[in-house]
């Protein structure tokens, strides 16, 4: 799910491939992300001078692509390319579903990863994995932050009941952000689809998506999430992306909220939050989360270099940057960080990280979400 509270038109991100291709000394990867802000400065701040120092002979040229939808209009255009034997101009994503555009895969867009050609790919959390084409290096899940000044982290809820129940036992204390501005209360969201749903998130698939479907399946969570509105933060209020429902948390008021565990790890270790702030995750089905995964393409110009790069997010450098820079989960198995990164993260490690596809869904919920539960809020 992506996170940014701003969009770039897709027609903004197709038009970054006309732009002319610079020689320089170095060999330069054109890199595509369609991340939070902070995702991409860790890349030119973090990944980049480390990336070039280690390889001198590459460079790496990150292009925010603004969402998934900027980055979608430009991967249809790199299946045009690969079609028409030109060059895509886009060597890596950042973070890409390879399922999409539709017929990629079976055009041969996308790179196949293994050991072959990925050092360190035996090293990779087996949680990670989803696709031989795209390679996990950072994840994130979606916990329950709460103040236990107000609330005893022993009554802390852990169940999809429990959370209801206590919502609504303390009306004005749970506030979620707007599905499409945020994951943090898209995934929210998304749990109560879940639960709708037999608890099983099998279910949904990029594949399986129909109109007919997706009424069967989320008209019910619609439901659910109308019963819980009036006992929302301002009787059915809510914010208009991560960062603020993290400030209401910071300035008390409300007592929980659903945050990343990235962006509330960072919060923490920052100071915007207090010491005092409790995370919880539910035990019957957790929030969802997942995992960001490179794609390379296949007809790219420097699809070797790109190459070079996948494996070097692999590293134990740049792994445990993505802890401790970002607060975001290695892609690697928690067995390959230090022994002190591994104790002092022990209460957030995840034991499942449920997912849900992008897609058709994506709009379908944010669409059904506007229409059933929150009608009278403007999507601007």
């Amino acid at each position: 799910m992506n996170r940014r509270e701003f969009l770039i038109t897709s027609s903004a991100a197709a038009g970054l491939l006309a732009m002319p291709r610079f020689a320089s000394a170095a060999e330069s990867i054109d890199l595509y992300s369609g991340s939070d802000a902070n995702i991409i400065d860790f890349w030119n701040n973090i990944v980049r001078p480390a990336f070039e120092k280690a390889h001198p002979e590459a460079a790496i040229r990150v292009t925010d692509a603004g969402d998934n939808t900027g980055l979608r209009a430009i991967a249809d255009r790199a299946l045009a390319a690969l079609k028409s034997k030109t060059d895509p101009q886009s060597d890596i994503f950042e973070h890409f579903d390879p399922r999409l555009p539709a017929g990629g895969i079976d055009a041969g867009l996308w790179v196949k990863f293994s050991a072959a050609n990925i050092d360190g790919f035996d090293k990779i959390n087996p949680l990670a994995f989803d696709s031989e084409y795209s390679l996990p290096y950072r994840g994130s899940q979606v916990l329950l932050a709460y103040d236990t000044t107000k609330l005893d982290p022993k009554d802390a809820p852990k169940t999809w009941e429990q959370l209801t129940a206590w919502i609504k036992a303390n009306p004005g204390q749970f506030i979620y952000n707007r599905p499409d501005k945020g994951g943090s209360g898209g995934n929210f969201v998304r749990r109560a689809i879940h639960e709708a749903n037999g608890r099983n998130p099998g279910k949904f698939t990029v594949e399986n998506y129909t109109e007919d479907y997706g009424n069967q399946a989320l008209t019910p969570a619609w439901k659910i999430l109308t019963d819980l509105a009036p006992s929302l933060y301002e009787k059915g209020a809510y914010t208009a992306g991560n960062t603020q429902s993290i400030q209401l948390l910071a300035q008390g008021v409300v007592t929980m909220t659903p945050v990343w565990s990235d962006q509330v790890l960072q919060a923490i270790s920052q100071g915007v939050l207090p010491e005092t702030t409790g995370l919880v995750q539910l035990s019957d089905l957790a929030l969802c989360g997942g995992f960001s995964r490179m794609t390379v393409f296949s007809n790219g110009a420097h699809k070797d270099a790109a190459l070079k790069l996948a494996s070097f997010l692999l590293s134990k450098e740049i792994q445990e940057a993505i802890i401790t820079e970002i607060g975001g989960f290695p892609g690697i198995s928690w067995d390959h960080i230090s022994d002190e990164l591994r104790q002092k993260y022990a209460d957030v490690i995840p034991k499942t990280i449920p997912t849900f596809p992008s897609g058709d869904w994506e709009s379908k919920i944010n669409d059904g979400w506007y229409r059933n539960v929150a009608p009278g809020i403007s999507r601007t």
